[in-house]
């Protein structure tokens, strides 16, 4: 196989972030141009030796991969990816795990104290112009975290921060994780995905940060959402399809749980047919855990690395996939 090229040319692929604005910052010298749609994708990829992307990747690029040696993903999550036909096109392939890992554990942080206090609803009154008065009863009132348990479903960067933020309010963390000998990472205990139904009757809060994967795929289903209290929340900063989503909207029609917070669903946009967006227990933001004004620059930090460990003829990329 020839070496990597000394200037590789890299073609962006994103409909918002400013990519290339900010590679070109940092005054490389290498040739690189931003398109916004899956079909300048597929028109420009063969130009390219190096495609940075993520939600516009399409799986075609490879049938005809041209001089394409490298996909930097711009996500974390690699599930839009067919890593057999990366191996078989003889690309390599790592992803952006990490690199928001601070805003998504803030983010899910803000959603559970969102929840508890209340502030969807002083929201929807502010656009009102309604002054809510005293709430008399007690379980529709406001709530404070201290005490109450958090259950977060997948313990890796994003979950375990999620812990060490959940303590801070005097939370009791229980961590559920693929291997519970990766240890605790901030939670007061770790078990196996095989327990969940056994922990999820114990939870105030079920925070899901895990990847999607076969195991995670529909894992919150009917009997999940049957084994919590009522009173209990569900938090969603992983994939849409972790959640069974008929089964969570029956859940949440029913009063089986309290509320959720949502920041993924399982058809995204969420359409305007569903059900979610008029549930007054339901809290929805649109897949911005993740966002954060220093997202490009990240992204770039670990492109620009995996480009010149490429370049010196290493084997291994920083969060290697394919």
């Amino acid at each position: 196989m020839p070496a990597f090229p000394d200037a590789p040319s890299i073609l962006f692929v994103h409909a918002a972030y400013q990519m290339k604005a900010r590679f070109d910052a940092r005054g490389t010298g290498l040739h690189a141009i931003q398109v916004g749609s899956p079909d300048e994708l597929l028109a420009r990829g063969v130009e390219a030796d190096v495609i940075c992307v993520s939600g516009l990747w399409r799986n075609a690029v490879l049938e005809n991969p041209g001089k394409l040696r490298f996909v930097q993903s711009i996500s974390a999550g690699v599930d839009q990816y067919d890593q057999a036909a990366f191996r078989a096109a003889n690309v390599r392939l790592a992803s952006a795990q990490g690199v928001n890992a601070n805003a998504v554990s803030e983010h899910a942080m803000s959603l559970i104290l969102a929840m508890a206090r209340l502030l969807p609803m002083a929201r929807d009154n502010q656009a009102k112009h309604f002054w809510r008065g005293m709430i008399g009863d007690i379980p529709q009132r406001e709530d404070e975290l201290g005490g109450k348990t958090l259950l977060i479903v997948g313990l890796g960067r994003i979950g375990g921060r999620l812990a060490r933020l959940a303590k801070a309010f005097d939370m009791k963390v229980i961590g559920v994780r693929r291997d519970p000998a990766g240890g605790m990472n901030g939670a007061d205990s770790v078990h196996a995905m095989a327990d969940l139904p056994a922990l999820l009757p114990q939870a105030d809060f079920v925070a899901l940060t895990c990847p999607l994967t076969p195991e995670t795929m529909g894992l919150m289903n009917a009997a999940a959402f049957a084994a919590m209290k009522p009173s209990a929340r569900l938090i969603n900063v992983a994939r849409g399809k972790v959640v069974d989503e008929p089964a969570m909207i029956a859940a949440l029609t029913n009063g089986q749980i309290a509320g959720a917070a949502l920041d993924c669903v399982v058809e995204e946009p969420l359409p305007a047919s569903s059900p979610l967006w008029e549930l007054p227990n339901v809290f929805i933001t649109p897949h911005s855990a993740g966002e954060t004004q220093r997202y490009e620059d990240s992204v770039i930090d670990i492109l620009i690395e995996n480009i010149g460990r490429l370049q010196r003829g290493e084997t291994a990329l920083k969060n290697q996939i394919v």
